[in-house]
């Protein structure tokens, strides 16, 4: 049954919405709903999915509007039901958690916050976000930790900003969760020199980057501008130059063999990659990488096929923080449902790719302006 618009609905600007948006505010729930371009689905604004690039999201009065607009309603905050009270807590709680990372919250703290015993909040809270709370206060934590050490901030004062309660926990989890330790993701890519070129492709303008091991960066954008500041933002303290030949001979090579493959005129090429992120992540990069060409997975089956198969949305997560497009080809992987799911760079270029590689190779490649 459509949910009706809210009569009592207070009047917000765009700005107060994508503001609700970030925050997550079930207060503004049934006031308005937001949808999103790349994955075509509509949500409360208090859903806890993976926030959407504003730039995507479409604001709409009532569920109806966002339904007759083409969207689908959200699995995961369900839009089109009546909303379930101890769901809004357990929410507000999660928020509360984003806002006192640095806070020790012990289990019987917060469950009191949503009304629940511990227990029944533990296996309502992982039950509705995936993971258990302290999973949940960790990440939040580990998130304040690699903004500091990105930011510049001394380490230490990155770690204590971040609310971890001694430096020799935070090293010990540094292996698990930053892929490295705590120095060496602050550093940025000091001292490393990386070259850059962009190409128009198949699918849209393409920059890639490399470092002397191989290629860092490879991501389609709307302009050279937009995605020199992707790159700088990735690679903060990097020398970033672009590509004579004379300073990276191969990037041209690599980026023509790129463009072919997204043509469909020759399979993947197999370059040599420079994978940074969490030590899940690069796990879940290699095993993207073993995919053969054609084939797709569900998210489902990444987290099994990598040992660890009740870390679906993690793997998801980790599919969606791929900074190597089609190279890293996480535009494999699919919603369990066999939909196609959210793509970094959007869904019409993923369905052009697994097209495109179905076919083998394509003598009409699919083509359409950079988003």
């Amino acid at each position: 049954m459509d949910t009706p618009e809210n009569p009592r609905a207070p009047m917000l600007s765009d700005d107060q919405k994508w503001q609700a948006v970030i925050a997550r505010d079930a207060r503004l729930d049934g006031s308005f709903w937001y949808g999103v371009r790349t994955t075509g689905v509509f949500c409360r604004p208090s859903c806890a999915s993976r926030r959407a690039r504003r730039e995507n999201v479409l604001y709409f009065a009532t569920t109806a509007a966002a339904t007759a607009a083409g969207f689908r309603p959200c699995k995961r905050c369900r839009p089109l039901t009546a909303r379930d009270p101890v769901e809004a807590r357990l929410e507000a709680v999660a928020r509360f958690i984003d806002a006192h990372a640095d806070e020790s919250l012990p289990l019987a703290t917060l469950a009191g916050r949503a009304r629940l015993s511990p227990t029944h909040f533990q296996r309502r809270f992982k039950a509705l976000l995936g993971i258990s709370p302290k999973a949940y206060h960790d990440g939040v934590r580990l998130a304040r930790l690699r903004s500091g050490l990105r930011s510049g901030g001394a380490v230490l004062e990155a770690i204590v900003g971040a609310g971890f309660s001694s430096t020799s926990r935070v090293y010990g989890e540094a292996a698990r969760n930053l892929g490295m330790t705590p120095s060496a993701y602050r550093a940025g890519g000091a001292g490393e020199v990386i070259a850059y070129a962009c190409r128009p492709t198949a699918l849209g303008l393409l920059m890639m980057a490399a470092t002397d091991r191989g290629v860092c960066f490879a991501q389609f954008g709307s302009s050279e501008t937009a995605l020199g500041r992707e790159l700088a933002a990735e690679f903060p303290r990097a020398t970033r130059t672009p590509s004579p030949l004379t300073a990276a001979p191969q990037l041209d090579d690599w980026i023509g063999a790129f463009e072919a493959h997204v043509g469909g005129r020759a399979p993947r090429p197999d370059l040599p990659l420079d994978l940074r992120g969490t030590a899940f992540q690069i796990k879940v990069w290699r095993f993207l990488l073993g995919i053969r060409e054609g084939d797709v997975l569900s998210y489902s089956e990444v987290a099994a096929g990598i040992g660890a198969p009740k870390s679906v949305r993690a793997a998801a997560s980790a599919c969606g923080a791929n900074r190597i497009a089609v190279l890293v080809p996480c535009h494999r992987v699919l919603r369990g449902d066999g939909g196609l799911g959210g793509y970094r760079w959007g869904v019409e270029r993923k369905r052009a790719l697994i097209d495109t590689e179905r076919a083998g190779r394509a003598t009409q490649p699919r083509s359409f302006a950079a988003r």
